[in-house]
């Protein structure tokens, strides 16, 4: 008998993707399931901008089950003693250093995921307390423009898909996670995450692409060749020349962590293949300006090395490919001059916006994206990593499966040290302040994120173990779904119902009027009616009015609309906030939003309607809470934008050679404050004939007079409603303060009840030698710290038989036998389509009380 044990929370499991970190309130549609899109990160982009999240097995729509129902995870938190009263942030890039000083204690936590096998070793030498998590990824994003570049004149070969997709079979992933890793990740091939529910999906179509594009670099030679060639490029002396020069490649470097290693060794195998490599070594900050703020047409990098964090457990990731792939994804210029082929694009979007009825619909999509992302190879993914975020043994702090402790959503709520309250905390960021931050289109580093975060609240807060929502400033909501679509429920807070036909209501408002400042009702632009596939109701509590933004002001119903105006404004030529990187995912928010509508203003009451839905009922909760986005901060940037002197993102504050808009920090805050003193001096109104008739002139003097005694105070406009606020920013010094918002009146044990994730270990054991046309047997082992795990928490156990020249040969499903025990019964019929040689038996475990599979594998031989 053979035996194949696999541990996923210690080696082999790699790493996990949202749509950016944006204000909710600026998308109508904002809680929809595109939950959060990956989130470029600074020092170790393992972690970045913010990314995006399903269930575990695919089921026909028509006979789609729903989950069992999820219990509410268990208390085993500290008691809420030790209080945290002030955090402060500190730079510091070397992950060796943060443990040093943790064991000194210099610091508290290290806000990143360690995936350096040496520094995780002297994690655990120095018994410090970690939290694992498999959100990380890394890659090489690679500049489009071209194939000659403006600014320079000189030959880019990678605005040629076809030598992108070569590079696939140029770079090694094997050596990538074993010898620079050290084992601590695992090869990336595809923009889906193997930790997460997608891979389980889809593991019969992941793995037959990760075969196709398997190390092979003599084919990479091959089509690298043909191409240079074909761009009149020659080689001269074993190096390529362009018009008589030398073709060089700028590959950026980041400094921080392995792809400081990676961008070595990407840069050896150009050079081996007659390019002039230029290594460009920089750290976040210096980084960011060049690849995601500057003109890619200016050829200041060929290749970037990135890498990703996905901060909440991504349940759904057919949104990957808008983000990653196409204008869509974000507003910055690289994004901008992706152009992905008619049909990619058109895939893309169809995922984007769930237009699919079945599971098996989804699926074909899906294999078609995939398939076609590898062509397109805008970025080659590398490795999926574990990682690990090391803290000192008196901290408490809730962290993620996939974004460890700088991607918690909960982080804030369950921050503790020690038993006394009001301590002090130090947490050590690679990177302090790398991006300028603004409530619409800021920072999206995870450095910059991870604090917002720790200021803001949300309607719904995500579960850290299956990324499904948990209610925080909601109270409970209703889902229609229309019949037939493939959407599951797991939690009792939500109620979710099927039908027919879903009407959208005459006075909904699904458009806005830029000339008369009114939103269009849907009466209005379709007398005819209009019908929507999803529907959803949320109610908030009737002390919600009471909850108070960190300048004093009282959160109100206009804080709710505001955001939704600016979703318009910005994508209409003729506003003045409007802004051509906005465009793309607006026209596709367009298409599937089909309206809203305040049912009850207090207790608020919130329709909204659309023909984008998610796999969780959970994920169909459109709550437009809008934390971050107080009317008065937004209508502050409408001032300052309208008047052509700020811009909220870098994108038009390039294009109109403006200032990109900063409310903490830089010359952007003396512009805001003269816009802040004319609408105190006016008692000034956004968008006044739809705002007037929730802000009367006495509210507005009462915000702007509060947000002069905050600027006064503070020296910056950031204001939100969560549980710490900002006290101060220094962006050169590299160093935060933040506060506990005492308005902030949640329960100090509200969060404090998740144990510890129930991540399966897998063993597979069975004959290593199968004879041809007989039965065989092999049994699947599946605990959790030694003990079964329970038949009932299993969503599925997929099985993948590949033959001896790698082909997927067959897959199924295996049958429980008892607790902790499945069996793959491998029938005469299949033995009998297999030749003879090395065959290997692929296993995937999908958890219920966890949204990370667990994959365990065996090799066995077949002779006649």
């Amino acid at each position: 008998m053979k035996r194949f044990q696999h541990f996923p929370n210690i080696l082999l499991l790699g790493a996990v993707f949202l749509l950016v970190f944006v204000l909710a309130a600026c998308n109508p549609d904002a809680a929809a399931p595109a939950q959060e899109a990956p989130q470029e990160e600074a020092a170790q982009d393992a972690g970045g901008e913010e990314a995006a999240a399903g269930a575990a097995e695919e089921t026909p729509a028509e006979t789609a089950p729903a989950e069992p129902e999820a219990a509410a995870p268990v208390d085993s938190g500290p008691a809420p003693t030790g209080l945290v009263d002030e955090i402060v942030v500190v730079e510091e890039p070397s992950q060796d250093a943060a443990v040093t000083r943790l064991g000194v204690g210099e610091i508290d936590v290290f806000a990143n995921s360690v995936s350096d096998p040496e520094v995780f070793q002297s994690i655990q030498a120095a018994g410090l307390k970690y939290a694992q998590s498999y959100g990380n990824y890394s890659e090489l994003t690679f500049n489009p423009a071209g194939p000659v570049f403006e600014g320079t004149g000189k030959l880019n070969p990678f605005a040629v898909p076809a030598v992108r997709e070569a590079m696939n079979w140029l770079v090694d992933r094997d050596y990538i996670s074993e010898e620079l890793y050290g084992g601590l990740a695992v090869p990336r091939y595809l923009p889906i995450t193997r930790a997460f529910p997608d891979y389980a999906r889809l593991v019969d179509v992941a793995r037959q692409l990760e075969l196709k594009y398997a190390h092979a670099p003599d084919k990479a030679r091959e089509v690298i060749t043909a191409e240079m060639e074909k761009l009149g490029a020659e080689m001269v002396d074993g190096k390529w020349q362009y018009e008589g020069e030398p073709v060089e490649i700028i590959v950026l470097i980041r400094t921080e962590d392995v792809r400081n290693e990676i961008g070595d060794y990407v840069a050896n195998l150009l050079e081996d293949l007659g390019f002039d490599v230029t290594r460009d070594y920089k750290a976040a900050a210096d980084a960011s300006p060049i690849w995601i703020r500057g003109n890619p047409g200016d050829g200041l990098f060929h290749i970037y090395t990135g890498g990703w964090v996905t901060t909440a457990v991504s349940r759904d990731q057919a949104g990957n490919f808008d983000f990653f792939y196409t204008p869509r994804g974000l507003s910055f210029p690289l994004w901008q001059a992706y152009t992905p082929s008619e049909e990619f694009d058109t895939v893309s979007d169809r995922l984007g916006r769930r237009d699919f009825k079945t599971m098996d619909e989804r699926k074909e999509l899906f294999a078609q994206a995939l398939d076609l992302s590898m062509q397109d190879s805008i970025r080659i993914w590398l490795v999926d990593q574990l990682g690990a975020s090391p803290y000192r043994t008196d901290i408490a702090v809730a962290a993620d499966l996939a974004g460890g402790v700088n991607g918690s959503a909960l982080w804030p709520y369950t921050l503790r040290k020690g038993q006394d309250d009001g301590a002090s905390v130090t947490i050590a960021s690679p990177s302090i302040l790398p991006e300028p931050w603004n409530p619409v289109a800021g920072s999206n580093w995870v450095y910059d994120t991870m604090l917002q975060r720790g200021m803001s609240d949300g309607g719904v807060l995500p579960d850290p173990f299956t990324g499904l929502s948990w209610p925080q400033r909601i109270e409970r909501a209703e889902v229609t779904i229309q019949t037939g679509l493939p959407v599951v429920k797991s939690l009792d807070w939500v109620d979710l119902q099927f039908a027919d036909t879903i009407e959208v209501p005459a006075d909904a408002w699904i458009d806005w009027d830029t000339e008369t400042q009114k939103f269009i009702t849907v009466g209005e632009k379709y007398p005819e009616g209009l019908t929507a596939l999803r529907k959803s109701v949320v109610y908030y509590p009737s002390d919600l009015y009471d909850i108070k933004w960190q300048d004093g002001s009282s959160l109100t119903l206009a804080d709710f609309i505001l955001g939704n105006i600016m979703t318009y404004e910005r994508a209409n030529e003729a506003s003045p906030i409007y802004d051509e990187a906005a465009v793309p995912s607006f026209e596709q928010f367009q298409e599937s939003f089909r309206g809203w509508r305040i049912v009850q203003e207090d207790p608020l009451v919130i329709e909204a309607y659309s023909d984008l839905y998610g796999l969780d009922a959970e994920a169909n909760v459109a709550t437009f809470f809008p934390g971050g986005g107080a009317w008065h901060l937004l209508g502050m940037g409408i001032m300052a934008e309208s008047a052509g002197e700020l811009a909220f993102s870098s994108d038009k504050a390039d294009a109109k050679e403006v200032e990109w808009m900063n409310y903490i920090a830089g010359p952007s805050l003396e512009i805001l404050k003269a816009k802040l003193d004319e609408a105190a001096a006016d008692s000034y109104i956004p968008y006044e004939p739809t705002m007037s008739a929730y802000i009367t002139a006495d509210d507005a003097a009462a915000r702007w007079s509060n947000l002069e005694a905050w600027y006064a105070e503070k020296g910056h406009f950031w204001v939100d409603l969560g549980p710490y606020y900002l006290e101060d920013a220094f962006p050169v010094e590299g160093t935060v303060l933040l506060k506990r918002n005492p308005d902030f009146t949640d329960p100090a044990d509200k969060w404090l009840r998740f144990q510890e994730p129930m991540i399966a270990d897998v063993v597979v054991d069975g004959p290593g030698r199968v004879t041809i046309g007989e039965e065989a047997t092999y049994d699947v082992l599946v605990t959790f710290k030694g003990e079964a795990y329970p038949t009932s928490d299993i969503n599925t156990v997929k099985y993948l038989v590949f033959n001896a020249v790698g082909d997927l040969a067959f897959s199924g499903e295996a049958e429980a036998a008892a607790d902790g025990q499945w069996q793959v019964v491998l029938s005469a019929d299949q033995t009998g389509q297999l030749e003879t040689g090395a065959n290997r038996l692929e296993i995937a475990v999908v958890p219920i009380p966890v949204s990370v599979p667990t994959f365990g594998s065996l090799e066995f031989v077949t002779v006649p």
